[in-house]
């Protein structure tokens, strides 16, 4: 089984508020950073979204991917790789948890991510935390400004 690296953030916000920016692929590109392009392809039959295709910019990585979603009750979401030109594998997911009584909201984001190029598995896990901080905070940012 490929490693994996997560990280935890607490949001001042009710669980339900952080999964419908989570959910609302179309404005990624205003809080998420490196994604500069997100289109959703097809949708699953309580109309939430179950393919997306992504543009990605991060600086020395560029790819144009497509995620698969599954979506577990109102608090957690995961996600695998389609397809992509960069990438082999990209496979995360977003907990939520409600902490103070529903009034916040504990979000744990787990990413597994494999290039198809050789890398050291130092510099992947590096790269994950990486992008698991930038996206936690950009949600946190996103949620609580709203």
């Amino acid at each position: 089984m490929a490693e994996h690296t997560s990280s935890s953030i607490t949001i001042e916000a009710a669980p339900a508020d952080v999964m419908e920016v989570i959910a609302d692929f179309d404005r990624y590109p205003e809080w998420s950073g490196e994604v500069k392009e997100a289109d959703i392809l097809t949708k699953d039959t309580q109309g939430r979204a179950e393919q997306v295709r992504m543009l990605l910019d991060a600086g020395a990585i560029k790819d144009d991917y497509t995620l698969q979603y599954s979506w577990t009750g109102d608090d957690q979401v995961n996600w695998s790789l389609v397809k992509s030109q960069m990438l082999r594998t990209l496979d995360g997911s977003y907990r939520l948890s409600a902490r103070d009584g529903g009034k916040s909201t504990e979000v744990t984001y787990q990413l597994t991510v494999d290039v198809k190029i050789p890398m050291l598995g130092m510099i992947k896990r590096k790269a994950e935390k990486v992008i698991i901080d930038r996206a936690l905070a950009g949600l946190k940012k996103r949620v609580e400004a709203a």
